[in-house]
């Protein structure tokens, strides 16, 4: 179902349909490095994890994670949406790109079109944002969005310590 769209981007809900997709997603450079290894390594195992993450979410919270395509040709370039995390008290911001989609502006056309959802469909206030010390690429998109580093947050079954962006009204 689609949620919204851009200017060349299209956002909706992830099916299990998209299992080929978040595959390569899951371990692309990117997700290993900064996100983590999720132990997802066949389509039949994408799309349990989309049942089980994504599809969960849009029925209990009303959000989720989208998968967001191009419009000109369909093609599947990421992930990007809300999402409800254990051991954080605001709703959060994510996203991932795979990485020959990388640089072209198509996080912040998303994560942008994804935060106007989040305030005026959704009727959110306070949206937060994690990223590891280390994310250069997502610190600097979260700025440019607008969000302030608000605290150092380590979060449940972890022990990593993350940035915690926080972007009011």
């Amino acid at each position: 179902m689609k949620i919204l769209d851009t200017e060349r981007l299209i956002l909706l809900e992830q099916t299990q349909d998209d299992a080929a997709f978040i595959l390569a997603l899951l371990n692309s450079p990117g997700w290993l490095k900064y996100i983590g290894e999720r132990n997802v390594k066949t389509v039949e195992e994408a799309a349990k994890y989309i049942l089980n993450g994504a599809m969960k979410s849009y029925k209990e919270n009303g959000f989720g994670l989208y998968l967001v395509q191009l419009k000109d040709g369909g093609t599947p370039v990421g992930i990007c949406g809300i999402i409800k995390r254990p051991g954080l008290d605001q709703v959060d911001i994510g996203f991932a790109f795979l990485p020959e989609h990388e640089g072209r502006g198509y996080c912040f056309e998303s994560a942008t079109a994804v935060m106007t959802y989040a305030r005026e469909a959704l009727g959110l206030g306070v949206v937060v944002a994690i990223t590891t010390k280390d994310n250069e690429a997502s610190i600097r998109l979260l700025k440019k969005m607008g969000f302030d580093l608000k605290e150092k947050v380590t979060l449940p079954g972890d022990t990593e310590e993350l940035l915690l962006f926080e972007s009011k009204p």
